[in-house]
């Protein structure tokens, strides 16, 4: 009799969370494992915006699946998920096709720009490792263009974010140490550049109270980043963001687009019932009507009952979702009960650059400055040993002093 063969799909944060465990609780001769990620490198989401702005090596911020994952205890398979055939239980790839028993979807995010016209276009977005690369190359090309320009425009020299939430406020933050640096190395004046975040709603993230979030702003406005808040983006055009009810054109050389994400679109394309591009699942993690399939990571919205809204999509959760989601594979397996998600909040923590941040941890305890540029960098080195253990957090992990 053949083993059952376990699919899962992405190697994120949720899906390498959930290989390595699911690895940890069952032997070989009790399930075949099987990891499919398009490339054969994890990168750390997170850190997509320190890539992005220059402040760390791309390398940095990957490691190779192989030196994570033992490829004699777990299949490798790097290719791009199309489609799942639910009625097949099969899983199809752009090159072949992989038949499941059971199977974990955690193919992650791509960028929703909400039919911002031209933003698709126009605009770059930080959603993987190559366009976060793309992002830093653009920027220093800029400046060697402005640099060896005989007629100066400083308008390329200005930056465009949209969007001030995580990823937009982390990476304007990086980019207030990145900028005096490229301007040093190109013997450009600082006054000539220009950030600008830009909008639409009042202010800027969120999720933290008006405390952290006056302090952000005004550590930011500190090191020359501008704030456009209140201000809707109208179109998005090769020229910069038109703005407002003047349609007022912001002209930049790099317009960068961080204001929201979605789940895969191989969801849809499945035929999974999905609430702005993600599916609900039940309190166990896995998908409405389907007995063997689980959705975790940004694919999912998982229901926080006391509230009745979703839990944020954060990397904190989404490897909280594989623990939870290789104990119920393991359940199934075995004929057991399964146990619903509960979301352990271990606070919430956004970097303003290397040495500044605000964060709120634990009991609600607020932190700013280098405090929670300190909590960051634990939280960063945290979810490396979670991953990879002891040789990763020691290859990749933050722990150069300030």
């Amino acid at each position: 009799m053949s083993k059952p063969k376990i699919v899962i799909l992405g190697a994120g944060y949720a899906g390498m969370m959930t290989t390595k465990r699911l690895t940890q609780k069952l032997s070989p001769e009790e399930a075949e494992i099987v990891l499919v990620n398009k490339h054969n490198y994890h990168y750390q989401t997170t850190w997509l915006h320190e890539v992005a702005a220059g402040t760390i090596n791309h390398n940095q911020a990957r490691t190779i699946i192989s030196d994570v994952i033992n490829p004699n205890r777990v299949r490798l398979i790097y290719d791009t998920v199309v489609k799942v055939d639910k009625d097949n239980q099969t899983v199809i790839l752009e090159n072949s096709e992989l038949t499941y028993d059971y199977l974990v979807i955690s193919l992650g995010f791509v960028t929703n720009t909400f039919g911002i016209k031209g933003m698709d276009e126009h605009a770059m977005f930080i959603q993987d490792i190559d366009s976060a690369q793309l992002i830093r190359e653009h920027i220093e090309y800029q400046f060697v263009k402005y640099k060896n320009s005989e007629e100066k425009n400083t308008d390329d020299l200005t930056i465009l974010v949209g969007g001030a939430g995580f990823t937009g406020i982390e990476f304007v933050g990086e980019l207030a140490e990145k900028v005096p640096q490229l301007c040093k190395k190109y013997d450009i004046e600082r006054r000539n550049v220009r950030v600008i975040n830009v909008e639409a709603a009042p202010s800027i993230l969120p999720m933290f109270d008006k405390d952290l979030v006056d302090y952000a702003i005004h550590s930011l406005e500190q090191r020359g980043i501008e704030f456009r808040l209140g201000t809707k983006i109208n179109e998005c055009t090769e020229e910069g963001f038109i703005v407002g009810e003047d349609n007022e054109l912001i002209k930049a050389g790099t317009i960068v687009w961080t204001g929201g994400v979605t789940g895969s679109p191989v969801l849809a394309e499945s035929g999974f019932e999905i609430t702005r591009g993600k599916v609900t699942v039940d309190g166990d993690l896995r998908a409405p009507g389907e007995e063997n399939i689980f959705v975790i990571g940004d694919c999912a919205w998982v229901m926080d009952e006391k509230t009745g809204r979703p839990f944020p999509p954060t990397a904190q959760a989404a490897m909280q979702h594989a623990e939870t989601c290789a104990n119920n594979v393991v359940a199934l397996l075995k004929n057991a009960p399964l146990e619903n998600f509960v979301f352990d909040n271990k606070g919430t923590v956004a970097s303003l650059g290397v040495t500044d941040g605000i964060a709120t941890i634990l009991d609600g305890t607020k932190l700013s400055g280098k405090p929670a540029a300190t909590m960051k960098k634990v939280v960063d080195n945290r979810a490396l040993f979670l991953i990879g253990g002891l040789n990763m957090f020691l290859k990749k992990g933050k722990i150069r002093p300030f």
